[in-house]
């Protein structure tokens, strides 16, 4: 982690102007916040001006919940001192160091446009972490299977399935979404996207030209997860290692 001599930015939209100390103890302490763990912080924003960034699941672990990206905006929960804000991540709640470059806190008048604009950016980017963690929880469930046994007629991971058994069971019970049985029948599901517009949790349809005869999932980097063959059983591979015919949204996000 960086900590950088970079200042708190806190935009005083009340004030009509954008303000810049050199610390961050007189920056909250200008508005009146009280400086220190815990104390609550009300209509500020996080706003990712340039490069990405780590949230943390806490201010002394290394451990990470996500990594924000230029543009991003999260709703600030508490001032937790040093240089930490605490926020809102989805469902989650994460902690950014706000010193970092790249990084402001922003502040404003509750009942502005300002803040209305940054209220619809902050929903936009809760609606998006919720997504991305959702989807992420279904990938994390299907890969629990790989190494799992292909039987032909199989619906069930785990003692065995086909590929569209695979499919059908990971997305009902890691997504409690439910799908048709055959890999022809998904196809005919959910929403057709590209593949610049594929993420994971999405299903990849491959066939003997426009037939389908195989489904997998993508799981990000460029990999799928798939009840492959009686020989290889569930497994990993490239996402391109036939020709993809279709590829489905079945979450509808």
């Amino acid at each position: 982690m960086k900590k950088g001599r970079v200042r708190y930015r806190l935009c005083a939209m009340a004030l009509c102007g954008t303000l810049s100390w050199g610390g961050t103890m007189e920056a909250w302490a200008a508005y009146g916040m009280s400086k220190g763990p815990g104390s609550l912080v009300q209509d500020y924003i996080v706003t990712i001006e340039a490069g990405t960034h780590f949230v943390y699941t806490s201010t002394d672990s290394g451990e990470t919940l996500k990594q924000a990206s230029q543009g991003e905006v999260y709703e600030v929960l508490s001032d937790e001192g040093d240089g930490w804000v605490e926020v809102q991540v989805g469902d989650d709640v994460g902690y950014i160091l706000a010193e970092e470059e790249g990084v402001s806190v922003e502040g404003f008048d509750e009942d502005s446009q300002e803040a209305d604009a940054a209220r619809e950016s902050m929903e936009a980017q809760k609606q998006a972490d919720a997504s991305e963690s959702r989807r992420q929880n279904l990938v994390d469930y299907a890969l629990q299977f790989v190494g799992g046994r292909y039987v032909a007629g199989g619906s069930d991971p785990h003692t065995g399935a086909d590929c569209s058994g695979f499919s059908s069971y990971v997305m009902l019970h890691g997504a409690n979404v439910s799908i048709a049985r055959s890999s022809r029948a998904q196809s005919q599901q959910g929403t057709d996207v590209s593949a610049e517009q594929m993420r994971p949790g999405d299903l990849v349809f491959y066939g003997n030209g426009s037939r389908i005869n195989h489904v997998a999932m993508y799981i990000g980097n460029g990999q799928v997860v798939h009840a492959s063959t009686e020989k290889t059983g569930i497994k990993t591979s490239p996402w391109n290692y036939r020709t993809p015919v279709k590829i489905k949204n079945m979450l509808g996000d």
